[in-house]
């Protein structure tokens, strides 16, 4: 296991497979298996500052409801408090407690104190790191894309001024320009970049012809995106690189650190494939190196990165141009259309 050993925001990791989050690490028996199973860390499912917002707001109206009916029901409950992320936090220090490996603490918040708030109360329960969600829902048109992005690099200088764990963003890749805001963050001294959120996508049911919510799995072939954004950031960024998104298999992992990556997170291919999907994935991954002659994951870190590639166009849109250009050779590859 030693050859796969990797380090990701300075922390140390057995490999590079780490577990992102998900709901399946809210049960600490499930994380021990995860842990078991030979998942290098655990990124503890996020705190939703939304989420404990509407709870509030519920526990108020619920405490309210009968107060107008009778005057004798003013005081029918006593005065309450919704306890804020205490609940969460309290889970955060439990899984800590319970696992030998690293545990990353999520945050995704919507007003720029609470995101200092929370990231100041989450470090306090002895985590290793910290992943901050970066992603906007406009709903103002006039709103420019350069505001958004100063707030969350304003956001984001403040966390790091007051937290002194490593701090990683995941960001999603509806950016105008991705590799502009990441160079900007990683300035501000981000320690990783998680490459890239999966957003939540509501569906239409055609039955009930209304929204619904889908379990937002990823699909096997979904690295693509990440997987070129890591050959490009690779040696141009002091952060590390963490790839997301449509990693199910040792191939993709191996994919990943050829492109730059330090470390991977996975969690569709878990929900699929089960938990034992992990020892695997990890298993195969050292046959693959053992395969290819390489002792360690830096033997191959980055070697088809965009610095490291000889063809000028890689990279590129140049390539779909190509691809254009060669009509014949994809009729060949599908003679059935």
């Amino acid at each position: 296991m030693t050859k796969l050993k990797t380090t990701y925001m300075g922390i140390e990791l057995k490999n590079p497979l780490i577990l992102g989050a998900c709901n399946l690490t809210l049960d600490i028996d499930k994380a021990k298996k995860i842990e078991d199973a030979g998942a290098a860390a655990i990124v503890f499912k996020s705190l939703f500052e939304e989420q404990i917002n509407l709870e509030s707001l519920q526990m108020e109206e619920d405490m309210n409801e009968y107060t107008e009916r009778n005057a004798e029901m003013v005081s029918l409950f006593p005065s309450l408090e919704h306890a804020g992320p205490a609940e969460h936090l309290d889970k955060l220090v439990e899984l800590k407690r319970s696992l030998s490996i690293p545990v990353i603490g999520s945050l995704n918040c919507v007003n720029h104190p609470t995101w200092v708030e929370y990231a100041q109360q989450m470090e306090k329960t002895g985590i290793d790191a910290l992943e901050l969600n970066f992603y906007a829902n406009p709903k103002d048109k006039n709103q420019s894309a350069e505001s958004i992005e100063k707030e969350q690099l304003d956001i984001l200088k403040e966390v790091k001024s007051k937290v002194k764990i490593p701090v990683s963003v995941k960001l999603s890749f509806f950016y105008t320009n991705p590799m502009q805001i990441i160079n900007q963050m990683d300035k501000v001294g981000v320690d990783g970049f998680v490459l890239f959120n999966r957003l939540f996508q509501p569906d239409i049911d055609l039955d009930k012809q209304d929204l619904y919510n889908p379990f937002n799995l990823s699909q096997m072939g979904d690295y693509k995106l990440p997987l070129r954004y890591a050959g490009l950031l690779y040696k141009q960024i002091k952060g590390d690189i963490c790839s997301n998104t449509g990693v199910f298999t040792a191939e993709d992992i191996a994919r990943m650190i050829l492109a730059g990556a330090q470390a991977v997170q996975v969690v569709s291919t878990v929900y699929k494939n089960k938990i034992p999907q992990i020892t695997t994935m990890i298993n195969d991954l050292e046959m693959w190196m053992e395969t290819n002659n390489y002792s360690s994951l830096e033997d191959f870190r980055g070697k088809v990165a965009k610095i490291n590639v000889k063809d000028p166009y890689a990279y590129r849109r140049a390539q779909y141009v190509d691809l254009l250009m060669k009509p014949v050779e994809i009729m060949k590859k599908y003679p059935q259309v």
